[in-house]
């Protein structure tokens, strides 16, 4: 057991990024197209996060041309570059699931006010 532990975290991310339920992020992701890579900017709502440790998730919602695309990232992934806070939304839930019924501004998430 604690081999696993110690293999866990050696895979954990130094500086993890910081992510809350209903903030609008941008997610540089590396992309592998062939022989080359690029990065992708993946922008949207923060609707779940899920699990703890080397496991642990977030998915981030945008609707592209009228159809709702989700995304799960792992937040100690590799793959990931940066994730850039746009705006902080101000939710009364964990888990924003009930944003995939809604449409237009229904859809959108308060601010914070600061």
């Amino acid at each position: 057991m604690d081999a696993l532990k110690q293999i866990s975290s050696a895979s954990l991310k130094a500086e993890p990024p910081k992510v809350e339920i209903g903030d609008t992020v941008k997610v540089h992701v590396w992309v592998k197209e062939g022989e080359k890579k690029r990065i992708q900017v993946f922008e949207g709502t923060v609707i779940a996060k899920k699990h703890g440790g080397v496991s642990e998730t977030f998915t981030v919602r945008r609707v592209a041309h009228g159809c709702g695309v989700e995304r799960v990232f792992p937040v100690h992934s590799p793959n990931i570059d940066k994730v850039e806070l746009v705006r902080s939304g101000r939710v009364r839930r964990s888990k924003l699931y009930y944003l995939r019924d809604r449409v237009g501004k229904a859809a959108k998430v308060k601010d914070t006010v600061r």
